[in-house]
């Protein structure tokens, strides 16, 4: 490849948006290290004369993001900071046309399936025998394990499938291969992630497979604990839960964005479920797991949003009291099939009734965190922050959920190592403790 700069080429990867992406932009670290090309993500030494940015195109926050991203690094290539640039992902997949009027100063955009055509502009090969390796960017104890690519449901609201394609679930035996190469590395902890994980295995088994899947990748040594990102509600194949109940590497928590609870909203959003059917389902899910923590997300401000229906979607939060939850503000959409609804919510009301769900889930998060106290759980410490040594217990994720820190004064813990931990106080998302045997 030929640029002004006479200095080896150092490749630096930007990742905007979710862990899919993340994922994705390790993969193509993966692929640039094995063609001996000197690669980094998100470097702030600026030392790097390629840059490629992996964009996110779900709602308009994230759109906002990464086109200001393309522009900042458009701006460097103008005034001589880097070579190359290079725009990758969602958005380039879903704007690719307009965004080469708009931003004509990128050399070139690639969609969400185009690894192998970047690769080649890179100069690199694409090699097909590195069968799940790559250059990983979360801590070394943890890393996402992405099992299925793109979604087949037909949620109204969602660009996803325009983005990603159908679902394509990665045969288990391929799974195994990655987790195995992922635990040599150090690997504790897997995070499954998909656009949607109950679909698993219906494509390529004609049945759903996720609760073998995770059979199979407990088996797996220096494993300790698996935990499941994004299932889809609808169709849930309940011998999973069987398996988070029995197997102790699965972690008691399931993220299940559930996005409302009025029957008319959900109607019109595609879901194929109901308020009752939603009930039902975690009903079982907390008979069956009785102490699994639940995560879910919302949409507020959906087309058709009344007071009426966003308080009864307030007082089943209220009733339900989930573990962690989140809020979006609903995003109009071009070519979904919720866009020719009208967009009927204002935009301060939206946020508003965002910031009432999430006032709400404060609270219960707090009661719910009290009860802990006096309690031991085992913990996996992520890093080193201030005075403190900061884990996570099964129940929590990385980055979104609740945090354990320990006082550095008291004791030493190695990062990515596991400890016994007595809860002491706690506030509304934090849980203070000290280590014991």
């Amino acid at each position: 490849m030929r640029t002004k700069s006479t200095k080896k080429n150092k490749i630096n990867v930007i990742t905007l948006g979710c862990s899919k992406n993340v994922y994705d932009s390790e993969v193509l670290m993966g692929q640039l290290a094995a063609n001996k090309m000197e690669v980094e993500h998100e470097s702030e030494k600026d030392d790097a004369n390629i840059v490629v940015i992996n964009t996110c195109g779900f709602v308009d926050n994230a759109k906002e993001e990464s086109i200001n991203t393309i522009l900042e690094q458009a701006e460097r290539k103008e005034d001589g900071s880097i070579d190359k640039l290079y725009v990758t992902g969602c958005l380039s997949e879903r704007y690719k046309p307009d965004l080469e009027k708009e931003i004509t100063n990128v050399d070139q955009y690639f969609g969400t399936t185009d690894l192998p055509k970047l690769l080649k502009v890179l100069g690199a090969d694409y090699k097909h025998e590195l069968l799940g390796e790559r250059l990983t960017t979360t801590p070394k104890h943890y890393a996402y394990l992405k099992i299925a690519e793109g979604c087949d449901r037909p949620c109204s609201f969602c660009a996803i499938p325009l983005m990603r394609g159908k679902h394509k679930s990665t045969p288990i035996e391929q799974l195994v291969i990655e987790a195995k190469n992922l635990a040599k590395n150090g690997v504790k902890e897997l995070i499954l992630i998909a656009q949607d994980l109950t679909f698993y295995g219906l494509d390529i088994y004609k049945k759903r497979r996720l609760a073998d899947l995770l059979v199979e990748l407990s088996k797996i040594e220096g494993i300790e604990w698996i935990r499941l990102h994004y299932a889809f509600p609808t169709g849930f194949p309940q011998d999973v839960l069987d398996v988070i109940r029995d197997n102790d590497k699965v972690c008691n928590y399931i993220d299940i964005p559930l996005q409302h609870i009025n029957d008319e909203i959900l109607k019109s959003m595609k879901r194929g479920t109901s308020h009752q059917k939603t009930n039902d389902l975690l009903k079982a899910f907390r008979e069956k797991v009785p102490n699994m923590a639940i995560r879910t997300s919302l949409i507020v401000g959906y087309p058709g949003e009344t007071e009426e229906r966003f308080q009864e979607l307030k007082q089943w939060v209220q009733d339900t009291k989930f573990d962690r939850l989140g809020v979006f503000t609903y995003s109009h959409e071009e070519n979904t099939s919720a866009h020719v609804l009208e967009d009927d919510v204002a935009d301060e009301i939206k946020k508003a009734r965002q910031e009432e769900i999430m006032d709400l889930q404060t609270h219960i998060s707090w009661e719910l965190n009290q009860e802990k106290i006096g309690k031991t759980f085992k913990v996996l410490f992520d890093r080193k922050e201030g005075d403190y040594f900061i884990g996570r217990t099964e129940f929590d994720s990385p980055d979104v959920d609740n945090e354990v820190l320990v006082k550095a004064t008291d004791t030493y813990i190695r990062m990515g190592d596991f400890a016994n931990v007595k809860i002491e106080k706690t506030d509304h998302f934090d849980l203070y403790g000290v280590v014991v045997e």
